[in-house]
């Protein structure tokens, strides 16, 4: 793969105005394409197969004309009992009716009619029917929503719209920005030339931006949940960053070792784009392994992100040398720029170009840092482990769901009108269940809605049943359910399967329960049970791709174990913020709850494919300098001195373009962000950079035995470039 990859950079190098044309070309393309071909985003998640999914699609036979869009306007009274007045019955009669003629409204249910006011006569709910699926609302129509109820707030009434309508797609803004700066500042400061750092993210930008409006363009055909766009920028812009930053690293050391551009671009994308081309194939295996859990939005989201990783390593390893081609030696900074003499240049174009050991500053930090960890490695492991076990406390605690208003931002409409519907009539008024009894016939149904009514009635923690209403056939019937407890309560979860439980002897008709409280609690149970059969598939992944690469055993069950290890701190830290409300004002986080049902399955495939970068990139170099001749504990101090440094300014470019997300007010963005951040942080300085190189001192020459009879089973894939250097005996670079 190596030599393969060092033509390839060498070829791209030689045609750069091509290859540059080209990506410009499929760029604009793309860009053209997802201008006229995208459609709308999902703000819902359907589990299909799921009782509470096969509900859903038997009211949307059934009941047709309550298929479409809800939404609850929330009304509070200045006084109590003033509902009951005149004056008041007027006022919420002029708001039912403003809500009915809005665009796109079937219709507005008057509260006073069916009941839907507080004990106190303060409170009232307005329900709103809308004739398309919260996906299909339009934003005008969301906006004149959202401002029902202007004649009622002059005379000093709340008015709240909400429901599931105002669900939509999370807004890119300018703080996000923030972590692409940091990521500049942090590239200018390890290249310390201008031209690298802004050659670099703009190679990155292009990858983006190619990799988003293909992703766009594609939205059309298939249905996007609106996370799986934000989830693909926030991936494909951290790893375009940091792959073309690997790359270039290497081709500056290249230069400065005597080569010409040509051969410096050739050999940066054989070694250093071999490492990207693994790094990145296992963060798309990673994600596309998301199918395997069956659930399909979140493989969506895992193919989407994936598209968006393939395109930033395809830029990596053929735009990024087009474009060192025409930066020349300004790659490099000011003070080193001067071209190296014929004797120079012949000494370090040789097969092998090794670094000069003996005149080599081993006084950088990376060398320091490793010589400590080695001399004090048993201490170093013990403080790691108790560290990130620590932190891993919380994980158990841990619960899912999916996100409800109580958790949205302090402000928003979704959050008032939540608020209002509490305080007026309790939590369980957000969390509304919803009962279908379908029987064979029409006296079936009749027959079943009763014994169902009662066993609802005598559930624990059930507040209210409503009415049965009837399909026009008669053989579908539709009961309201109102929990005493909030949608992502413990307790509601547990009237949702006691529910279920005390429905289930009902011989004469099916008995279903559904309503967006039961999907979530659904969702989130499915993904509970595949997430330990998930974490296993990424674990044998791993080793099973490091064994090929590292032509070891121990290596790749040591690399698998730090894997777990960062899994669990980096729960334990998101559970203890976002769930259990420790230092959530850093965060910006208004209303600590569950964490989002597919958070942990998507954290373990994202980080799972990031941390094999940090192992690969400083691993390799450990292996390389040890087949070279030099002992464990050498090659293990020159591995973590030559990577350290470019290792720790990518961990850094990673973590600000994950943290910019964590100022969004989406909470299910801004824990994504968060979750990764920490993440990176944990693996590329705790696990990779300190734990790792301690272990590797103390295994020795035995974190490279590999029995005989595997060995010859294992193809070479050759990441190392060992084959490369073979090839290059063969010839003398020419210079250019």
């Amino acid at each position: 793969m190596a030599t393969l990859l060092y033509r390839l950079g060498r070829g791209a190098f030689r045609r750069r105005r091509l290859v540059v044309a080209l990506w410009l070309v499929v760029l604009v393309g793309a860009g053209l394409a997802a201008a006229t071909l995208r459609g709308p985003t999902a703000s819902n998640f359907t589990m299909p197969g799921t009782e509470s999914q096969r509900a859903l699609d038997l009211l949307a036979e059934q009941f047709p004309a309550a298929s479409g869009a809800t939404g609850t306007i929330a009304v509070k009274a200045p006084g109590d009992g003033q509902l009951g007045t005149p004056q008041g019955q007027a006022v919420v009669q002029e708001l039912v009716q403003q809500a009915g003629t809005l665009p796109g409204v079937v219709g507005a249910v008057n509260p006073l009619q069916v009941g839907a006011v507080s004990p106190d006569g303060r409170y009232a709910l307005v329900q709103v029917q809308f004739a398309t699926g919260a996906d299909e609302v339009t934003d005008d129509q969301k906006t004149a929503y959202e401002q029902v109820g202007a004649a009622a707030k002059a005379q000093g009434w709340q008015v709240a719209p909400g429901g599931e309508v105002l669900g939509g797609e999370p807004e890119i803004g300018s703080t996000e920005a923030l972590g692409v700066v940091v990521a500049a500042i942090v590239l200018i400061i390890t290249f310390g030339s201008l031209v690298a750092a802004g050659m670099t993210m703009l190679n990155a930008l292009i990858g983006v931006g190619a990799g988003m409006a293909g992703l766009f363009a594609l939205s059309g055909v298939v249905q996007l949940t609106s996370t799986a766009p934000i989830l693909a920028l926030m991936l494909g812009l951290a790893v375009g960053i940091d792959y073309s930053l690997f790359i270039t690293s290497r081709h500056r050391q290249n230069l400065l070792d005597g080569l010409p551009p040509d051969e410096a671009v050739g050999r940066a994308v054989g070694t250093a784009g071999s490492a990207v081309v693994f790094a990145g194939a296992t963060v798309v295996i990673a994600l596309a392994g998301l199918a395997v859990v069956d659930i399909p939005f979140l493989t969506v989201m895992g193919l989407a992100a994936a598209g968006t990783v393939t395109v930033a390593v395809l830029v990596a390893i053929t735009l990024q040398p087009a474009l060192l081609g025409f930066a020349g030696r300004r790659v490099l900074p000011r003070r080193l720029r001067a071209v190296p003499t014929d004797e120079t240049a012949a000494t370090a174009s040789g097969p092998a170009n090794e670094t000069n050991a003996a005149t080599e500053d081993r006084s950088r930090f990376g060398f320091r840092w490793a010589r400590f960890v080695t001399r004090f490695r048993v201490p170093v492991i013990l403080v790691g482990l108790l560290g990130l076990g620590l932190l891993a406390l919380p994980t158990p605690d841990m619960r899912l769901a999916l996100p409800d208003a109580s958790t949205a931002a302090v402000g928003s409409p979704a959050r008032v009108s939540n608020d209002l519907i509490t305080e007026g009539f309790g939590a369980g008024f957000t969390g509304r269940l919803a009962v279908v009894v379908a029987g064979d016939s029409p006296q079936a149904t009749s027959a079943a809605v009763p014994q169902v009514t009662a066993l609802l009635q005598r559930t624990e923690n059930v507040l209210a049943v409503a009415p049965a209403q009837l399909s026009p056939d008669g053989r579908t019937a539709l009961l309201g359910v109102v929990p005493k407890t909030g949608p992502t309560d413990e307790a509601t979860e547990t009237v949702v399967h006691d529910i279920r439980d005390s429905v289930s002897g009902i011989r004469d008709a099916d008995v279903l329960l559904t309503g967006v409280t039961a999907i979530g609690i659904d969702v989130s149970e499915k993904l509970s049970d595949a997430l330990p059969v998930y974490l296993l598939l990424v674990v044998g992944l791993s080793v099973l791709l490091l064994m090929l690469v590292f032509r070891s055993l121990l290596v790749p069950v040591k690399a698998a174990l730090g894997f777990l290890l960062t899994v669990a701190a980096t729960f334990g830290i998101t559970v203890a913020v976002f769930q259990q409300g420790h230092l959530a004002d850093l965060v910006g986080l208004d209303t600590p709850g569950p964490l989002i049902s597919f958070l942990p399955i998507l954290l373990i495939g994202i980080l799972f494919g990031l941390a094999m970068d940090y192992e690969v990139f400083l691993v390799s170099r450990m292996r390389e300098d040890f087949v070279h001749g030099e002992t464990a504990r050498q090659a293990t101090i020159s591995g973590m001195g030559h990577g350290a440094r470019v290792v720790t300014a990518a961990a850094l470019i990673m973590i600000s373009v994950f943290g910019g997300f964590v100022f969004l007010d989406d909470p299910v963005i801004k824990s994504m962000g968060f979750a990764l951040a920490i993440g990176v942080a944990i693996d590329a300085f705790v696990v990779r950079m300190t734990i790792v190189p301690a272990v590797m001192s103390l295994l020795g020459d035995r974190a490279w035995w590999l029995p005989r009879w595997l060995s010859r089973a294992l193809p070479n894939v050759d990441i190392e470039g060992e084959g490369l250097r073979t090839h290059l005996t063969t010839r003398t670079p020419t210079r250019v």
